[in-house]
């Protein structure tokens, strides 16, 4: 599956205004937010706005795209601490329970992270157990999840069998984020906003790294 990650093409580009360009135009008196600067058409100039006024007509809002995707990287992501939460026991070596140990950690900072996001803009929060109700077949699985089966088939292995299988599943698992990532990108008007934009966009950047060094490690217990 490839990584390569769909951005939206960007209208509005956010320069510093101390920036020397000849096509800029000044900024207006009694502004306060950053400014934003629109480039032009080819021989127009370019156009200043002030994000201040932009908030007030929803021009940096979410979208109800970026909404459903941290809503559903939330139970994602709770699946995830469930993977790691087998390594400690099940595990042969220290590097594989410090690989889970740092997925662990990340995940749960971004699941906090998705959590202060959804209510700072007053959006439901999906409960603590969504990804188990979603393998109880109560809601529909988000890509990459495992199902029922296969979780009670990593819980039940150990040792390199264990380690094969986690590998392969996480694999998967990280898959289905970052085809989470290009279906938030390629919906109309979503990941505008600066931090879904770059909450996406490290999911992406930081997944496929993991994904490759889980591809790695593979190998080496095949």
């Amino acid at each position: 599956m490839s990584s390569k990650l769909f951005l939206p093409v960007y209208a509005l580009v956010i320069l510093v205004v101390t920036a020397s360009c000849a096509s800029t135009p000044s900024i207006p008196v009694g502004t306060t937010g950053t400014q934003i600067i629109q480039p032009g058409a080819p021989g127009e100039m370019a156009q200043a706005f002030d994000t201040a006024e932009l908030e007030a007509i929803g021009g940096l809002s979410h979208s109800v795209a970026d909404v459903r995707f941290m809503r559903g990287m939330i139970p994602h992501h709770g699946q995830a601490l469930d993977m790691t939460a087998l390594v400690p026991t099940r595990a042969t070596t220290n590097e594989f329970r410090s690989m889970a140990l740092r997925m662990q950690i990340s995940q749960r900072d971004e699941i906090r992270l998705m959590e202060r996001w959804l209510t700072e803009r007053e959006e439901v929060i999906p409960p603590p157990n969504a990804h188990r109700m979603m393998m109880a077949g109560d809601m529909a699985l988000m890509p990459g999840m495992l199902n029922a089966g296969q979780m009670e088939q990593l819980a039940s292995a150990t040792g390199q069998e264990f380690e094969r299988l986690f590998l392969e599943f996480m694999i998967m698992h990280h898959e289905g984020a970052l085809t989470m990532v290009q279906t938030l990108f390629n919906s109309s008007g979503a990941g505008q906003e600066s931090l879904i934009f770059k909450f996406a966009t490290d999911v992406d950047a930081d997944q496929t790294i993991e994904i490759m060094r889980m591809r790695r490690m593979l190998e080496e217990r095949r």
